[in-house]
């Protein structure tokens, strides 16, 4: 049987869904290029901080006069940064994506048009923000994302996608909001790192976690909600480990699917598995492309919708206690 994983992410033609997601994976284009031998349909860089980058120094790091390359991490800048995304450009027949991270529009503005100079095929705007200002409402927080997106959207000809945290309190609604701001695409989720507490030194501690597969179940809710009602891409992101989370991860209605945890704890060959697995499966089922079953079980197709709503919070207590 002849099978045809190829998919439509950002308008972008990748030849799999899988995508490595922004990570060190692509510091160097020898790993880019064994994650594209491996099957990855395209690539995210590490994310550039706008942290890094302040506002009224832009044109100076771009150049490389500015203060920042006296650092240690100054190749995470943003000209090294423009470098690596032409060098794997070079490189590379697969799509390549830039990642910003952070939430001020002013430095995102004037990135993205470097970016998409340097030859990035799309941007990924990946906001991290904790708001701590008591005074500072819900909606200026996501009015001020929008008009973000709207303008890196407008300052570039190249795909925007957008990822985004899961604590939104109207996700559906902000989901068609920034499909109408220019967004191409949504990533489903953000994964915020949480600090720890040291009790011997009495100080915080920053804790990075690997993803784990339970956490896929909180994207495949929804991926299954959002994928009915707009028209843009969707990719999951997070607690893809094994080539059933990327089947699941389809069914519900994704168009793609992020990959970094799995990458980095088994290397670029598990991406073989992963596609091995996601064949296997389509042949079993007697499904010829990716297009055959995409959202066959999303809210709207699915024999049972209710699933993904509070009827099934209160199912499953009714299980538990029965």
């Amino acid at each position: 049987m002849n099978l045809n994983l190829a998919t439509t992410y950002l308008g972008l033609k990748l030849r799999s869904p899988l995508i490595v997601g922004a990570s060190p994976l692509c510091d160097d284009a020898d790993s880019a290029r064994r994650l594209q031998d491996a099957g990855a349909g395209a690539v995210v860089l590490r994310s550039l901080f706008a942290e890094q980058v302040p506002a009224p120094s832009l044109a100076a790091v771009a150049s490389g006069s500015h203060p920042f390359q006296e650092y240690a991490d100054y190749q995470h800048a943003a000209a090294p940064y423009l470098r690596q995304v032409s060098l794997l450009k070079q490189h590379l027949s697969i799509p390549v994506i830039a990642s910003l991270n952070g939430h001020q529009r002013v430095a995102w503005t004037e990135l993205a048009p470097q970016f998409e100079q340097a030859g990035a095929d799309a941007i990924e705007l990946n906001f991290y923000e904790i708001v701590t200002d008591s005074n500072l409402a819900a909606d200026a927080i996501e009015a001020e994302m929008l008009a973000t997106v709207g303008a890196v959207a407008a300052a570039v000809n190249i795909p925007v996608a957008v990822k985004l945290s899961p604590y939104h309190s109207a996700l559906a609604q902000l989901a068609e909001a920034l499909e109408i701001e220019g967004a191409a695409g949504l990533v489903l989720f953000n994964r915020f790192y949480q600090p720890d507490i040291d009790i011997e030194e009495v100080k915080v501690r920053p804790v990075l976690h690997l993803s784990s597969p339970e956490e896929l179940l909180l994207r495949l809710r929804w991926l299954a909600i959002l994928s009915p009602k707009i028209r843009i891409s969707l990719a999951a992101g997070g607690g893809i480990h094994s080539a059933a989370d990327a089947v699941k991860a389809l069914l519900t209605g994704a168009d793609a699917v992020q990959l970094v945890s799995v990458v980095l704890r088994h290397g670029p060959h598990v991406l073989v598995t992963i596609l091995q697995g996601i064949k296997q499966w389509m042949t079993a089922h007697e499904y010829t492309s990716l297009d055959e079953f995409r959202g066959r079980l999303n809210h709207a197709r699915s024999k049972d919708p209710a699933a993904f709503e509070r009827a099934n919070y209160l199912r499953v207590l009714r299980s538990r206690i029965t």
